[in-house]
């Protein structure tokens, strides 16, 4: 059992205390008649009637205090539930540069951009997570966020959606500029754990960050980010627009720096994956899905059975029982 107001239980001692100082003598001592001995009835024993009527005052009291904790809310708990789950903070930095575009995955048999495929599995990773705050970064010359930290993979899920490779009309790769603004959104986090994934497929050779800064600023920070490299190894296929505005495929050489990804990961705790293709590309976001796991209590709801109006329906009730004896049986005269 719970109560409402519990503050209102602590009057009820002093409460009581009161009424026995100066109600409980005061109503047992009222004589009925007035006499100048006692010698006439000293072999008259006490009724039982007399014997009920002394603990009328007690009655009384006790009334009173039902009717006090009736006003303090009584209530039982139906149900509570306490889920023990496991939940983190999470930034993913998706790269959504010009080099983004080559195509050198498939997605159910058919090719598709690196990212494409990238949003696909991101958006399965999403959903595999639970109690997680999973915020989205997209960067190609700079950094954007898409979608801060929530709960909602719906608003976040469609967020992902509108990212396509026009969408950032900046030249370049800022991974310096993308792991800043992933630490802008977790430098405030109260979360136990704080993530962020980082994926891009090139060169960071854009933004005024310093990659290596950026990631002594997570350490400091306590941010652990997993890098993740994209693409294949060697030319690959990019689309391209010939003379008469028709698009074609060249095969080019898209460079990745994979020292510093892997100097980013190891600084902050992390670690560094290469995907180069889409199951490899799957097992990584998988990998990192059963990695990243901390226990969190999750208070769930309780539902309460009010206790009010049977508390008070008693009070009432032995309120009338204390007027039908005052009145009947043990009625005082005068």
């Amino acid at each position: 059992m719970s109560f409402k107001d519990p503050w209102i239980l602590i009057s009820i001692p002093f409460f009581i205390i009161i009424l026995s100082l100066f109600f409980i003598e005061g109503y047992l001592r009222a004589p009925a008649f007035r006499f100048s001995s006692f010698s006439l009835f000293s072999n008259i024993k006490s009724s039982w009637k007399i014997k009920l009527f002394k603990f009328l005052p007690f009655l009384r009291i006790a009334i009173l205090s039902l009717f006090l904790f009736a006003l303090a809310g009584p209530r039982k708990v139906l149900e509570h539930t306490e889920i023990l789950s496991e939940g983190i903070d999470i930034i993913l930095a998706v790269d959504a540069s010009g080099s983004m575009a080559a195509e050198d995955f498939e997605l159910e048999g058919n090719r598709v951009n690196r990212l494409d495929i990238v949003k696909n599995v991101v958006q399965d990773f999403i959903k595999g997570r639970k109690n997680d705050r999973i915020g989205l970064v997209v960067f190609a010359g700079q950094a954007y966020t898409i979608c801060p930290l929530t709960t909602d993979y719906d608003w976040l899920i469609s967020n992902l959606e509108r990212v396509e490779l026009d969408l950032l009309k900046d030249e370049g790769t800022a991974v310096g500029s993308a792991i800043s603004s992933s630490l802008g959104r977790l430098r405030r986090s109260k979360a136990k754990s704080k993530v962020v994934i980082l994926l891009t497929d090139g060169v960071s050779n854009a933004g005024n960050i310093d990659p290596i800064k950026a990631a002594e600023a997570a350490k400091a920070l306590g941010i652990k980010i997993y890098t993740i490299g994209a693409g294949s190894k060697g030319l690959v296929p990019f689309p391209m627009k010939d003379f008469f505005g028709r698009e074609v495929y060249r095969k080019v050489q898209i460079d990745l720096d994979e020292d510093t990804l892997k100097e980013i990961a190891l600084m902050t705790k992390g670690l560094y994956f290469r995907a180069t293709n889409t199951e490899a590309l799957r097992n990584v976001y998988k990998e990192i899905d059963i990695l990243e796991t901390t226990e969190i209590e999750e208070k769930g709801y309780q539902e309460y059975k009010q206790l009010f109006v049977p508390v008070l329906l008693l009070a009432l009730g032995l309120l009338l029982i204390e007027i039908l004896l005052k009145t009947t049986l043990l009625m005082k005269v005068p």
